[in-house]
């Protein structure tokens, strides 16, 4: 009989965990049936007016009407976007503050930190990919050359003497840059800008010679004739601007970098939730209006599951890994 009393309150405490366990499984479908009651948060590790701070804002504008709330756009821009994408690790995982990110967060800045302040694959959840494009290399248009080989001889016969600009030290463009600089023998100084729309201004006033971008930056300037666009980081020419080389052509064969875009939430958003998120995100890549916006300033959209995206980031890390090992490149 003692023994009976003593294991009775142990007996009860087990009882109530599985039934607490249990309701908190039953809710996590109504709960996410309310989602969202209340205004979401896309953060951008990048300054405004770059080319991911535009595509963010659109998908926040396509977004919220599916999903019956406002979505917000918060620019936390710097250091490679990594204070933007720990902001959202460290946020709780309700589905309410999202991240924008490209694969400098996802594969970049991990790989080159020497301590690691967040790990993509535990700590942020996919929801989908959002758009797939070419890089492009631009020059002033003071610059002699007019395509990528007079581009390539120009630099080779003047080492050390070019500038160029990235979206910053670490970033996806910096990156590239040097993996082309590697591939083809080319010696230019680095100077990383806080985003896109910083470097391209700076490139289209002749602070300096070249810049790694999107067309969304570029394309203001090269119709008025201030900058020249060269050449694509991708194989293949981008449909989008059919009359640019592609790296295949110049004979830089390893040279493969499309500028990719992706939404995310905090590691441990209930599955319905981003299922929700997901299902919302693929609707608006496939909008008409959607595309059209995109194609105006050179970029695929591109919809995948999360699963999908999962294995776009294993993908990429491998690769970043090994053109980081190649170039040696380093957080200036």
């Amino acid at each position: 009989m003692p023994t009976t009393r003593r294991r009775r309150p142990v007996v009860n405490r087990v009882v109530l965990i599985v039934v607490t366990a249990i309701g908190l499984l039953a809710a996590l479908p109504g709960a996410a049936q309310d989602y969202p009651n209340r205004p979401i948060k896309l953060v951008a590790p990048y300054p405004p007016g770059g080319q991911a701070d535009v595509i963010g804002r659109l998908v926040c504008l396509h977004m919220g009407p599916l999903l019956n709330q406002q979505c917000v756009v918060e620019n936390r821009p710097g250091a490679g976007g990594v204070p933007g994408t720990e902001f959202v690790v460290k946020s709780p995982p309700d589905g309410y503050v999202l991240l924008l990110a490209d694969s400098g967060q996802w594969a970049v800045a991990p790989a080159m930190m020497a301590k690691p302040s967040y790990d993509p694959v535990k700590d942020l959840a996919p929801v989908g990919l959002i758009t797939t494009s070419s890089m492009f290399i631009a020059v002033h248009a003071s610059v002699p050359a007019n395509n990528l080989q007079e581009f390539i001889a120009l630099v080779r016969s003047k080492p050390g003497t070019m500038q160029y600009g990235s979206s910053g030290n670490a970033t996806v463009h910096h990156l590239a840059m040097e993996t082309f600089k590697a591939a083809m023998g080319l010696d230019m100084q680095h100077i990383p800008y806080k985003g896109a729309g910083q470097s391209v201004p700076a490139l289209a006033s002749g602070q300096i010679s070249v810049v790694l971008a999107g067309l969304t930056n570029l394309a203001p300037f090269a119709k008025t004739g201030q900058v020249k666009v060269l050449g694509a980081t991708t194989q293949k020419r981008s449909p989008l601007a059919p009359n640019v080389a592609g790296m295949a052509e110049v004979g830089a064969t390893g040279v493969d970098f499309p500028g990719e875009l992706a939404l995310f939430a905090p590691t441990g958003t209930p599955r319905p939730i981003i299922d929700k998120l997901s299902t919302a995100l693929q609707a608006a890549g496939r909008t008409p209006e959607f595309a059209t916006r995109l194609h105006a300033v050179g970029i695929e959209p591109a919809t995948t599951t999360p699963e999908q995206l999962a294995e776009i980031i294993r993908a990429d890390q491998d690769k970043y890994r090994r053109a980081i090992k190649l170039t040696g490149a380093k957080v200036e």
